[in-house]
């Protein structure tokens, strides 16, 4: 497996409970990186070749002395830099300019706004941070996710604005509701992820890196991500080998997972099989944050 992105979760920490979040965002979340950690982490990306680093949470902005110093680190290695925020610092364009100033190194600074943050699309710290970031000459994105009743265009790998809702994490729990459901059959493969090459890994505070948000293939603090990369066989993956093969659906007969007969998408049929299988598959449906236990 190549790499050529690592998106490194800085904390699980968020001073948001958004009803669409993969990783449970939460004021009560815990696990955080420290600088050392950092480092450590920034060195073993640099040893395995990848281009671009993303830091994100959680709210990375929550930890922001470690966040500006990992940005300056990774910057002087030579890698592209990105950050993604909820922008809840940017109480005026003025502030946001102070708060980018120390991050003016960054390629890319996406903010996440949407209706689950506040009564917005873009609501008006997003706008202050972007409008900041344009003026330090700072390349800009912007992630939003649709109500559920939306017709929205679904997304591949990296989120784009206005993507429709992936049914994992906290909206497996929290939005099914008010999503339409279709029979469980169709799931026949995973319509996000390249799970053999997918270019870009998530890495948590924990140090488990994600190839999807919950499915681990290896934790940087117990073996180096050259390894981890080098050694990854997504065939041989139990949850990856039968998502290859034929979805959601083959993870259900592969298992022999109980289930309902209707689901609102691949990643809710997915997430709910691979809860079940947790106490089996401990060591690769982990941590405990990506799955809301404690919350």
């Amino acid at each position: 497996m190549k790499l050529s992105g690592l998106h490194i979760l800085l904390t699980y920490q968020c001073t948001y409970e958004c009803e669409h979040c993969f990783v449970w965002g939460s004021p009560r979340q815990e696990g955080t990186l420290t600088l050392a950690q950092v480092e450590n982490i920034l060195q073993q990306a640099k040893d395995a070749g990848i281009e671009w680093i993303y830091f994100e949470g959680g709210e990375p902005f929550l930890y922001y002395a470690i966040l500006v110093e990992g940005v300056k680190i990774a910057a002087g290695m030579g890698f592209r830099v990105g950050v993604v925020s909820n922008a809840y610092w940017a109480k005026s364009v003025a502030d946001a300019e102070e708060w980018l100033k120390p991050l003016a190194v960054l390629d890319d600074f996406t903010v996440s706004s949407d209706l689950y943050h506040c009564s917005e699309v873009l609501g008006e710290q997003a706008q202050n941070a972007l409008a900041a970031a344009r003026w330090l000459d700072i390349a800009t994105g912007l992630i939003s996710i649709a109500e559920p009743e939306t017709d929205a265009r679904q997304t591949y790998g990296q989120i784009e604005a206005q993507g429709a809702v992936m049914y994992r994490g906290r909206a497996a729990s929290q939005l099914v509701q008010r999503a339409k459901r279709v029979d469980y059959h169709q799931f026949t493969e995973c319509p996000h992820e390249d799970l053999r090459e997918p270019g870009r890994v998530h890495l948590d505070p924990l140090g488990n890196v994600h190839i999807c948000q919950g499915i681990v293939i290896g934790n940087v603090f117990k073996k180096p991500l050259k390894q981890i990369c080098e050694s990854y066989d997504a065939d041989a993956h139990p949850i990856c080998g039968p998502l290859l093969h034929g979805g959601p659906l083959a993870l259900v007969e592969e298992y022999h997972v109980p289930h309902e007969e209707t689901y609102a998408d691949a990643c809710h049929l997915c997430y709910s099989v691979r809860t079940t299988l947790r106490e089996k598959l401990l060591d690769i449906l982990q941590p405990d944050q990506m799955y809301g236990v404690g919350l």
